[in-house]
């Protein structure tokens, strides 16, 4: 799994890139605590994750979690059908701002 971080204006984009699993969470867990800023907006861009297990939603509950705690704006932008499935049918959708592109994501951000 490759984690990356980029700006858009003040927004942080981070795209999650290949599978978020048992194996990878731990480390895709370390990247986005050392990424996430402790105040402003986050996009969390998943169009290019390929799979996503339970301890996948796990790393998303912990980072939603830690956003509210810090009061961070968060979105989660492009996520694959498979995956938006899994969240909805786990109730995971509730906590989420889910938007189809990064840059309806900086919108919902600005509002």
């Amino acid at each position: 799994m490759q984690v990356d971080k980029y700006m858009r204006g003040t927004v942080t984009v981070i795209a999650l890139n290949g599978e978020l699993d048992s194996h990878t969470a731990p480390e895709v867990q370390r990247s986005l605590d050392d990424l996430v800023p402790g105040d402003g907006t986050v996009v969390l861009d998943l169009s290019r994750m390929s799979y996503m297990s339970s301890a996948g939603l796990r790393v998303l509950l912990l980072v939603y979690r830690q956003a509210r705690q810090d009061k961070v704006g968060l979105v989660l932008s492009c996520v694959p059908e498979d995956v938006l499935a899994m969240m909805s049918a786990t109730g995971f959708l509730s906590f989420f701002t889910v938007t189809d592109t990064v840059d309806e994501g900086l919108e919902a951000l600005a509002v």
